[in-house]
């Protein structure tokens, strides 16, 4: 344990955290754009800039360990006149499109500007025109509304292990581009969307069939079904319709989904899914009740092994099941129909 001084008060904290950590664990609030507890400290944004008694310069609080005896302040004038400039600096190159943007309302930007009091950009010059890419089947990138972050690059690096992204040039000319800068249609990007998940502007955003704004909608969490991984996401409900789907951080997942269980929920609101079993009457499938279908079932696996033995029955579980669900298979097989006729299809 070290003893640090936040804000004139002192606390005793693990050692080896940053200064940024430390501030989380109290409950003292420090902005931040492109920090991501999963990643490396990168201090791209210089948003979470705190002082520090003894430095010439303001430090960023995501890779400034804590040191015994250190004495911080997060938020002086010189820290806040600090940040205030860095949005300044970031809302005078962005398109002023909030009205119109699908991340209003959810937008790290939006929010830090309007607790900072940043109303427009005070910096005339220059502004990014770039084409928008919209090569990719499932999300749009439009690098005019990108912040250089970096943590769609860094996501798609340490955690997807893809490395479909990467920062081409320097300083005003900076873009986060794929290879020879040909688009995500034509780059080695698998889709996943978890560079969407990250970016906290407006840069990355997914194609929806269906238009919201963030406080129109709730979230439901539930459990993949593609897969027996069990990935966490939430639902996003707007009425009674799922309009899309975000990871959930604190679970198994990481935070991070595949293409399908990120984009691939279309089959929730299809008109033709099936909401109730149905049993072949007369040639023509009739609704039935879930006592109906499973008096139906027993009927028939008992007439069949009463006339041709349990050899007759053969079991093939899928992947989309869990370990329990698929433990639970094979031991009806064996247990109750009396054959070791089981597989598995050991794959997605």
């Amino acid at each position: 344990m070290v003893e640090i001084t936040i804000n004139g008060i002192k606390h005793q904290v693990d050692e080896g955290i940053t200064v940024l950590e430390t501030c989380k664990n109290l409950g003292i609030d420090i902005p931040t754009l492109c920090h991501d507890d999963r990643l490396e400290p990168y201090a791209a944004c210089r948003l979470c800039v705190v002082e520090v008694k003894g430095k010439h310069n303001l430090m960023t609080s995501c890779s400034l360990k804590v040191a015994d005896g250190m004495v911080v302040e997060t938020h002086s004038d010189r820290v806040m006149r600090a940040r205030k400039d860095i949005l300044d600096l970031l809302f005078s190159n962005h398109p002023n499109d909030c009205l119109t943007c699908e991340k209003s309302g959810d937008c790290r930007l939006q929010d830090y500007c309007f607790e900072y009091g940043i109303e427009k950009g005070s910096f005339v010059g220059d502004k990014k025109t770039y084409p928008i890419d919209d090569s990719n089947y499932f999300y749009t990138y439009d690098p005019n509304k990108c912040i250089l972050c970096g943590k769609c690059v860094r996501v798609c690096s340490e955690l997807q292990c893809t490395d479909a992204i990467g920062l081409e040039n320097r300083g005003f000319a900076t873009k986060v581009v794929t290879p020879f800068d040909m688009g995500l249609a034509n780059s080695k990007c698998v889709s996943c969307g978890n560079c969407v998940a990250a970016c906290p502007v407006g840069a990355l955003t997914p194609k929806r069939k269906e238009r919201f704004r963030n406080w129109e909608i709730k979230k439901v969490r539930t459990t993949c079904s593609y897969c027996g991984v069990g990935c966490q996401m939430e639902l996003l409900i707007k009425g009674e319709k799922v309009v899309g789907v975000e990871p959930v951080k604190e679970a198994v997942n990481n935070g991070l989904l595949c293409v399908k269980g990120r984009f691939a929920y279309s089959f929730i609101n299809h008109p033709d899914r099936l909401k109730t079993p149905l049993i072949k009457k007369d040639g023509k499938f009739e609704e039935a009740t879930w006592e109906e279908a499973y008096k139906f079932i027993v009927d028939k696996v008992r007439n069949i092994k009463e006339e041709h033995g349990p050899d007759a029955f053969a079991g093939l579980t899928s992947a989309r099941c869990t370990n329990e669900e698929n433990y639970l298979f094979q031991k009806m097989f064996r247990a109750v129909i009396g054959t070791n006729n089981v597989d598995h299809c050991a794959r997605l």
